[in-house]
C-alpha cells in the first residue's frame, strides 16, 4: 500500500523547494499589512481628536467598527482566507433561503413550543426589521431611513461608500450588518426550527393515515376473504343437496321399479301355484270319479235282479251327480282362489306402500340430517371467522397504538430538544445582553459624569453670580478702608464653599459609580434569575403538557381497546343468538317435516286400509306370505 502511494502521480510530481518559504513569507506580509491598518487606524483618531474635538459616542463607535471590519474583510481578501469567505457567503445565502421558506409555511405549529415566548422573540425580530430595512436590488443594500449627520463628513462619507466582500454596497456600517445578519440567523435558525417539527408532524400524521389505510385495506381483504369462503361453503352444501336430492329420486324411481317386477313376480308365482293346486284338484277329482265309477259298476254287477236298463240310468243319474258335485267343487276353488290372488295381492301392496313409507323416512332423515350436519360446519366456520377477525383486530389495533406512542414519543423528545434549544439561546442572548452592559457601562458612566460634572459647572457660576452680587453690595455699604478686609473675606468664603463643592462633586461621582455598578450587577442577577424561573416555569409547563398528551393518548387507546371488546362481545353475541335461531329452525322445519310426512303416510294407510275393508278383504297387517317371497 505505501509503495502503490509513492507511485502515485501528486507524490511523484515535481514541486518547488521554496513552498514552505513562500507560505511563511506570504504570512509574515499579511500580519504586517494588518498592524499597518491598526496603525494608520489609531494614528486617524488622534488626529481627529486634536483638531476635531472628541467625537459622539454613537460616531466613534460606528468608526472603529467600521474599521475593524475593513481591516476584516481586506485580511479575508489573501489567497488562503478565501474558502473562508465563500462558507460564509453560502451560510447566508442559505439562512434566507431557509427563511423564506418557513415564512411560505406560516407559523400555525408554534404553540407546541411555548408561543408566548416565541411570540415575544418575533416581535422583538420584526421590530429589528422594521427599524433596519433591507431593498435588495441588483445586488445594492440600501436603508430606506436617513442616517443622522455627526461632525465628521469624512466617516460618514466612508461608511457610505464601504464595500464588503459579500457583493452588495450599503450606507449602513459594518457592525450594523454583522448585528442584522446575526439577528437574521438567529430568526432564520428559529422559524428552521419550527419548519422542521411541523414537517415532523405533518410526516407523522402521514405515517398514521398510511397504516390506517393498509390496515383497513388489510380487514377489507379480510372480509373479502371470509365472505368467499362463506359462499364456496354454501354452494358446495347445496351441490350437495342437490346431489342427494338426485339419489333419493333415483333410489325412489328404482325402489318402484323393484317394486312393480316384485308384485309381477309375487302375482306370477300365485296364479302358478294355484294352476297347480287346480290341476291336482281335477286329478284328484278324476280319480274319484273314476274309483266310484268302478265302484257302481261292481255294485251294480253284484245286483242281478236289477233290470240292465235301470242299472244303467242309475249309473248315468249317479255320473251326472259326480259330475255336478266336481262342478261346484272345482267352481268353488276357482273363487276360494281368486280370493286369496286378491287378497294377497292387496296385502303384498299394503307391504309395498309400508316400504315405500320407510325409504321415505330414510330419505328425508338422511336429508335433515345432512342439513343439520352443514348447518354445524357452517356455525363452526363462522365462529372460526370470528375468531380469526377478533385476533386481526386486535393485531391491528395494538399495531396503530404502538405506532401512534411511538410517534408521540418522538415527538415530545423533539419538544424537549428543541425547548433546551430555546433555553440555551436565550441564556446566550442574555449573557450577550450583559456582557454587552458591562461594556457599555463606562460610557454610561462617562455621561453620567459629565451631567455632573456641568451640574457641578452651573453651581459654579451661580455661586459665582451670586460672589459679584455680593462683594458689589458690600462695597456700597462697607466704608472704603475695610474693603480690603471684606474681599479677603468673601474671597476666602468664595474658596471655601467651591472646595465644599469640589468635594461634593467627588463624594457624588464615586456614590454614581458605586450605585451604578450595584445596581447593573443586581439588575442582570435579576435577569438571570427570571430568566432561570421562567424557563423552568415554561419546562414545567411543556412537561405538564406532555403528560398531559400522553395521559389523554393512553385514554384514547383505553377507550379503543373497551369498545373493540364491546364491539366483539355484542358480535359474539349476534352470531350465537344467529346460531340459536338457525337451530331451532332448522329443528323446527325437521319436526314438522317429520310430522308431515307421517301423517301423510299415515292418510295413505287409512285409506288404503280402508279400501280393502270395503272390498272386504279384513285386516291386511297380519297376513302371511308363502317363505319364497321376495322378501
Amino acid at each position: 500500500m505505501t509503495e502503490q502511494s509513492h507511485k502515485h502521480e501528486f507524490v511523484r510530481r515535481d514541486r518547488s523547494p521554496r513552498i514552505l518559504i513562500d507560505l511563511i513569507q506570504r504570512t509574515k506580509d499579511a500580519v504586517r499589512e494588518l498592524d499597518n491598518l491598526q496603525y494608520r487606524k489609531m494614528k486617524k483618531i488622534l488626529y481627529q481628536e486634536k483638531h476635531n474635538g472628541p467625537m459622539g459616542e454613537s460616531q466613534e463607535e460606528e468608526e472603529q467598527d467600521s474599521e475593524a471590519a475593513s481591516c476584516k474583510m481586506n485580511s479575508l481578501g489573501s489567497n488562503h482566507s478565501i474558502p473562508s469567505t465563500s462558507v460564509s457567503t453560502g451560510s447566508q445565502s442559505s439562512s434566507v433561503n431557509s427563511m423564506q421558506e418557513v415564512l411560505d409555511d406560516g407559523c400555525s405549529d408554534m404553540t407546541m413550543m411555548h408561543p408566548q415566548d416565541y411570540s415575544s422573540t418575533l416581535e422583538s425580530s420584526a421590530h429589528t426589521k422594521k427599524d433596519h430595512q433591507y431593498n435588495w436590488d441588483d445586488g445594492i443594500h440600501r436603508d430606506h431611513r436617513p442616517e443622522p449627520r455627526h461632525a465628521s463628513s469624512d466617516k460618514s462619507s466612508q461608511a457610505s461608500n464601504y464595500k464588503s466582500k459579500t457583493g452588495f454596497a450599503t450606507i449602513k456600517s459594518a457592525s450594523l450588518v454583522t448585528k442584522q445578519i446575526h439577528e437574521h440567523e438567529q430568526e432564520s435558525e428559529l422559524r428552521e426550527q419550527m419548519s422542521g417539527y411541523k414537517r415532523m408532524r405533518r410526516q407523522h400524521q402521514k405515517q398514521l393515515i398510511a397504516l390506517e389505510n393498509k390496515l383497513k385495506a388489510e380487514m377489507d381483504e379480510h372480509r373479502l376473504k371470509l365472505q368467499k369462503e362463506v359462499e364456496t361453503q354454501a354452494n358446495n352444501a347445496y351441490i350437495e343437496l342437490e346431489k342427494l336430492a338426485k339419489r333419493h329420486a333415483v333410489q325412489t324411481e328404482k325402489e318402484m321399479k323393484t317394486a312393480l317386477a316384485d308384485e309381477k313376480k309375487f302375482q306370477q308365482q300365485i296364479v302358478a301355484q294355484q294352476k297347480k293346486e287346480l290341476t291336482t284338484f281335477l286329478d284328484n277329482q278324476k280319480k274319484q270319479y273314476k274309483l266310484c265309477k268302478e265302484k257302481i259298476k261292481e255294485e251294480m254287477n253284484e245286483d242281478h235282479s236289477t233290470p240292465k236298463k235301470e242299472k244303467q240310468e242309475r249309473l248315468s243319474k249317479h255320473k251326472e251327480n259326480m259330475q255336478h258335485s266336481q262342478a261346484e267343487e272345482e267352481a268353488h276353488l276357482l273363487a276360494q282362489q281368486r280370493v286369496f290372488y286378491e287378497r294377497n295381492c292387496r296385502a303384498f301392496k299394503r307391504k309395498v306402500m309400508i316400504k315405500r313409507h320407510d325409504v321415505e323416512q330414510e330419505q328425508i332423515r338422511e336429508e335433515l340430517n345432512k342439513k343439520k350436519t352443514q348447518k354445524e360446519m357452517e356455525h363452526a366456520m363462522l365462529i372460526r371467522h370470528d375468531e380469526s377477525t377478533q385476533e386481526l383486530e386486535q393485531r391491528q389495533l395494538k399495531t396503530l397504538q404502538k405506532l401512534r406512542m411511538d410517534l408521540i414519543r418522538l415527538q415530545h423528545q423533539t419538544e424537549l430538544e428543541n425547548q433546551i434549544e430555546y433555553n440555551n439561546r436565550r441564556e446566550r442572548e442574555l449573557h450577550r445582553k450583559h456582557v454587552l452592559e458591562l461594556r457599555q457601562q463606562p460610557k454610561n458612566l462617562k455621561v453620567l459624569e459629565l451631567q455632573i460634572k456641568k451640574q457641578f459647572q452651573d453651581t459654579c457660576k451661580v455661586q459665582t453670580k451670586q460672589y459679584k452680587a455680593l462683594r458689589h453690595h458690600q462695597m456700597e455699604v462697607t466704608p472704603k478702608a475695610e474693603h480690603k478686609t471684606v474681599l479677603k473675606a468673601l474671597k476666602d468664603e468664595q474658596t471655601r464653599k467651591l472646595a465644599i463643592l469640589a468635594e461634593q462633586y467627588e463624594q457624588s461621582i464615586n456614590e454614581m459609580m458605586a450605585s451604578q455598578a450595584l445596581r447593573l450587577d443586581e439588575a442582570q442577577e435579576a435577569e438571570c434569575q427570571a430568566l432561570r424561573q421562567q424557563l423552568q416555569q415554561e419546562m414545567e409547563l411543556l412537561n405538564a403538557y406532555q403528560s398531559k398528551i400522553k395521559m389523554q393518548t393512553e385514554a384514547q387507546h383505553e377507550r379503543e381497546q373497551q369498545k373493540l371488546e364491546q364491539k366483539v362481545s355484542l358480535r359474539r353475541a349476534h352470531l350465537e343468538q344467529k346460531i340459536e335461531e338457525e337451530l331451532g329452525s332448522l329443528q323446527k322445519e325437521r319436526t314438522d317435516r317429520i310430522k308431515h310426512l307421517l301423517d301423510r303416510q299415515q292418510r295413505e294407510i287409512d285409506s288404503f286400509d280402508m279400501e280393502s275393508m270395503r272390498q272386504g278383504f279384513g285386516n291386511l297387517g297380519t297376513l302371511d306370505f308363502p317363505k319364497d317371497d321376495y322378501r
